[in-house]
């Protein structure tokens, strides 16, 4: 079936979003899918494919937005199988098509589900949005039964992968654990671990990036990016730090309070952990300088954030330090300059603190100083017009 479409402009176009690709996949119909007699053959294809898909309710919530406006045409944009980045810019790539077609004034996002909602900022980005309708489907409360309900579950596949598969490692860890401990509460300690780093996992969308993580990595390998350096840079200094931290914590002696071994792992890793950062930004900042016709005020004040940040930190581990009698105090050198000399002075623990704060905090404005006067210019002239 081919999609009908109508290049009349319009003054509400009603989009909605199939970012999974479900609807191309189980019907076999190309999109964009625009024009109302194309969409509702499409929302009879998709009712006889999968009468139990939410889309069908999407498309219809979608008909029904269009009659309620003055001027309205519909249409259906739909993602890609092949990852999320595709399937954004399958998205992406449709959007423009429709406008330029219809040359809408605004649309309405018609979605069903979060994931779906994710692109309403693409969308945005090039179409005013006067409105995103969510369609909730409401079930019916007395189901048959459980099994009923069971077994829907077991059919999704995602949902097998997310729930089954980590219950089924905790089962097995669990006894496993116990058996190697010999304690029930360091077992179950290591399971509620590995349980909440899988929950933040998920919950952060560390997923979602790590997908994008091979693209990048060979987007920026053929492009010649400054930052790949950089990042290695950066990690084998971040790995420096945490090494450092750990010897200086180890070094405390028998059974030191747990605040101390912390903020000695922060005194010894923390300058490491931000020459790290530094190597990071400034690599990304090169990368801004080479590529972009301008600087934006971000990358030109992360540097100076990072080595602030790193001052004001080493200030407090060691005045911590200091206080509690594990750290010696700060010797400045005698200083000869000509005419000039400095006698060598030792600094309190408050003079210690004050004087990294406020090296910290000078750090900061001249960050903010130098991303405020540079930040937005041009890097190339425009070319000049023969006359």
């Amino acid at each position: 079936m081919v999609a009908a479409r109508s290049r009349a402009p319009v003054e509400t176009l009603v989009v909605c979003v199939d970012r999974t690709g479900d609807v191309p996949a189980k019907t076999g119909v190309g999109t964009p899918v625009a024009g109302r007699a194309a969409v509702e053959s499409l929302v009879v294809d998709l009712g006889l494919a999968d009468p139990e898909d939410s889309g069908v309710n999407a498309l219809l919530e979608a008909l029904r937005v269009a009659d309620d406006l003055e001027d309205a045409d519909v249409a259906l944009v739909s993602g890609a199988a092949e990852g999320m980045v595709n399937s954004d810019r399958a998205v992406a790539a449709q959007v423009d098509d429709l406008l330029a077609e219809h040359d809408p004034a605004s649309v309405v996002v018609v979605i069903d589900s979060a994931e779906d909602e994710r692109l309403v900022p693409v969308i945005e980005s090039r179409v005013p949005v006067d409105g995103v309708d969510r369609v909730v489907v409401r079930q019916a409360r007395d189901l048959e039964s459980t099994y009923y309900l069971l077994k829907q579950f077991l059919a999704d596949e995602e949902l097998r992968a997310t729930v089954f598969v980590p219950l089924g490692i905790v089962l097995l860890v669990f006894p496993a654990l116990m058996w190697l401990t010999g304690s029930l509460a360091a077992a179950a300690a290591a399971i509620t671990a590995v349980i909440g780093s899988f929950l933040l996992y998920k919950g952060l969308g560390v997923d979602d990036h790590l997908a994008d993580v091979p693209a990048q990595v060979n987007t920026a390998l053929y492009s010649g990016q400054v930052s790949v350096v950089t990042y290695v840079v950066a990690a084998g200094l971040a790995l420096v730090g945490v090494f450092v931290g750990v010897l200086g914590a180890s070094d405390l002696g028998r059974d030191p309070p747990a605040l101390i071994v912390a903020t000695t792992f922060a005194f010894e890793g923390v300058p490491w952990l931000a020459l790290s950062a530094l190597a990071a930004a400034t690599g990304r900042l090169v990368d801004e300088v080479i590529s972009a016709d301008r600087l934006r005020s971000s990358y030109l004040n992360l540097p100076f954030a990072v080595v602030s940040v790193g001052f004001v930190a080493r200030a407090f581990s060691a005045y911590v330090l200091e206080r509690a009698g594990y750290a010696g105090p700060l010797r400045v050198p005698a200083i000869s300059v000509g005419p000039v000399h400095v006698e060598s002075l030792v600094l309190a623990p408050e003079q210690r603190l004050a004087a990294l704060v406020i090296a910290g905090f000078v750090v900061s404005l001249v960050g903010i100083r130098v991303s405020s006067t540079f930040g937005g210019t041009e890097l190339e002239e425009p070319e000049d017009v023969a006359e």
